[in-house]
């Protein structure tokens, strides 16, 4: 038996979280459950995957940086498709879809296709990184604000309108998204805007998954570490600031 607020026709896009099935949302398993065709991210499969019933279809539509990937357009497109032949459509992307995972351009879509649609949460990556390290975004007095940033522009070079100043504020808990290639580059210019070399920072690969590596170090060393070895081979993210190391 089906939902009843999942009908025919309708867009459900769901964020899997970091990978870990377990830090799935019971509303987003309970979507996978009923949907008739899921059109997934390479980082919202594996073992989140397990939670689609045996009706549904399967779609991989990732992207992925320097490797062939599906166009926006050709996604929405497919989306669209899916949902105007009357089937359940789930939209699976990793971490929590509203941070930088392209979900206005999908919105946008089905809006102008007259498609009926919601969005279902689910836990970033920053946040599953910071409790695998056990530790708090924020701290009172020292860190009251939190922010999220892309390290990594359309061309994958890092964007050139960085308000430097605000990212370079030692108080605040900064995590960068797709930022290991273009962060030795960032932290040569964080520390010329003022942030010290030695603030202390936060390597976290595939977070959620098998694979996991948590790397603390500062900002100079990770900035030297990622110069050193090149692409990366796994997704990642650094968290710098105050809090980027579990306290002593």
């Amino acid at each position: 038996m089906s939902d009843t607020d999942f009908p025919p026709g309708f867009v459900s896009l769901v964020s899997a979280g970091p990978g870990d099935p377990e830090l799935l949302t019971l509303k987003a398993a309970r979507r996978l459950r009923h949907a008739d065709v899921v059109l997934f991210d390479d980082l919202a499969s594996g073992p989140v995957l397990d939670h689609a019933g045996p009706q549904a279809d399967l779609i991989a539509v990732g992207k992925r940086a320097g490797r062939p990937s599906a166009k926006q357009d050709a996604v929405n497109a497919l989306i669209v498709s899916h949902a105007q032949a009357g089937r359940r459509v789930v939209r699976l992307k990793s971490g929590d879809s509203g941070i930088f995972g392209r979900l206005e351009e999908e919105l946008t879509a089905l809006t102008a296709a007259g498609i009926p649609w919601e969005i279902v949460p689910g836990v970033t990556s920053a946040s599953a990184a910071a409790a695998a390290m056990g530790m708090p975004l924020t701290r009172r007095l020292t860190a009251r604000r939190v922010q999220f940033v892309t390290g990594a522009d359309i061309t994958g070079q890092l964007p050139g309108d960085i308000n430097w100043a605000a990212l370079a504020d030692p108080l605040t808990t900064t995590v960068v998204f797709m930022g290991q290639r273009s962060f030795p580059g960032m932290a040569k210019l964080l520390i010329d805007h003022g942030l010290p070399a030695d603030t202390p920072a936060l390597l976290a690969e595939a977070v959620g998954h098998p694979g996991q590596r948590l790397l603390p170090g500062t900002v100079d060393s990770l900035a030297r570490l990622l110069a050193q070895q090149g692409p990366a081979s796994q997704p990642g993210l650094i968290l710098y600031g105050p809090l980027a190391l579990p306290p002593a």
